[in-house]
């Protein structure tokens, strides 16, 4: 077999392997960070900074814009990622993870759209969320490679520490969001409340990884999706810097399995004349829809972010609006545990699914916080 041939089937089967074994590579590649704090006792991390001490309404969180942000130091390209950037030709390595996925894995959604990279974090403090221009690639290049190494070392039947990790060693503390570039993602659980008040039902999602590029094979909230503009556009890159615009074109697209929003005119997305986004505002602005942010966390295996929120709805409006919900859509599979609104939101739903479902660490420390804040969450 020429060189070429064994370098692309070797990282095919390293591919493979990351994607089969996400949890328990997870579990593992946790362990290097035994000082970092745990969000819950889940697998999630997150410094006090990142974790406000009560739940903030979306509303108090707040985004600042930072056009002058530096480059982050690691991109990528570094001698140390060469070993999980196959050859191309002849002695020609791909130049980035993202563009060997592209060209030997490609899965159904892979776009490198303008995203809003994360470069700042006060939540406890009440400082909010600073972000500047990113792209989706370029955090792929470092988080799926950054896995791909650990993963590597793992199938070698290793336990691999900081010295057989160049690329992860050269990121540092997964805290420190000057190290690499970092887009976000919205990890929203779902809760429709009882007509009592008294208890809720929430569904999951599975990610097919035939069809996503990062976490598939594992089970999440929903929705979930990278906080990013709809479009290309500066004019996008503003009118989308708003958490509650992002999350309602998650859930138009998760539950009800609607086309992606890319922009009505000008590649802008006219939300004043969107009839979802308007009723879904109406419900928030009357409180039949309440939207409340947990904190931050980071990924240990991949170190990507998350927010982690939920959105407790009331009966009658989650039917209304969401009543019409999917069975799949173009990401993976709902979840609902046979139930007709969903699994239930109870203690031991909860306590089993973090027991025996491949979870996401975000989707468990989000059940895991919600699990805690149960009374706040379904109060009137």
């Amino acid at each position: 077999m020429d060189p070429v041939t064994a370098s692309q089937d070797a990282w095919r089967e390293t591919r493979r392997f990351l994607n089969r074994n996400r949890r328990p590579l997870t579990e593992s590649a946790a362990k290097l960070y035994p000082d970092a704090p745990r969000v819950e006792g889940t697998l999630l991390l997150a410094p006090p900074a990142w974790m406000p001490p009560r739940p903030l309404d979306l509303d108090e969180v707040h985004l600042r814009w930072d056009g002058e942000a530096r480059a982050a130091a690691t991109t990528g390209r570094e001698p140390e990622s060469e070993a999980f950037r196959p050859l191309r030709c002849g002695r020609r390595r791909f130049e980035t993870y993202a563009e060997a996925v592209t060209m030997l894995d490609r899965p159904r959604l892979l776009e490198n759209r303008p995203t809003y990279r994360l470069i700042g974090v006060d939540l406890a403090a009440g400082g909010g969320l600073t972000f500047g221009e990113g792209r989706y690639f370029d955090v792929m290049d470092v988080s799926e490679a950054v896995a791909h190494e650990y993963a590597a070392q793992v199938r070698e039947r290793r336990v691999p520490g900081w010295p057989d990790l160049p690329f992860r060693s050269r990121i540092g503390d997964p805290f420190d969001l000057s190290r690499r570039p970092l887009t976000v993602a919205m990890s929203a659980l779902t809760l429709r409340r009882d007509r009592a008040g008294t208890g809720a039902t929430f569904v999951l999602h599975w990610r097919d990884p035939e069809r996503v590029a990062t976490g598939g094979g594992l089970h999440q909230v929903m929705p979930v999706g990278v906080f990013q503009p709809a479009g290309d556009s500066a004019a996008a890159r503003v009118n989308d810097f708003d958490l509650w615009c992002g999350l309602v074109r998650e859930y138009s697209e998760e539950f009800l399995g609607a086309a992606e929003r890319t922009g009505d005119t000008g590649g802008v997305v006219r939300y004043d004349a969107w009839p979802f986004y308007q009723a879904m505002s109406r419900a928030r602005s009357d409180g039949s829809i309440r939207v409340c942010c947990f904190g931050v966390g980071v990924d240990p295996l991949t170190l990507v972010a998350d927010i982690l929120c939920a959105a407790v709805f009331d009966p009658d409006v989650f039917d209304h609006l969401l009543g019409a919900a999917v069975e799949a859509n173009d990401e993976g599979r709902v979840i609902t545990a046979g139930g007709r609104h969903g699994v239930p939101f109870t203690e031991g739903a909860i306590a089993e699914l973090l027991r025996d479902r491949p979870m996401q660490p975000a989707g468990s420390a989000v059940l895991a916080l919600a699990r805690r804040h149960r009374d706040l969450l379904l109060s009137p």
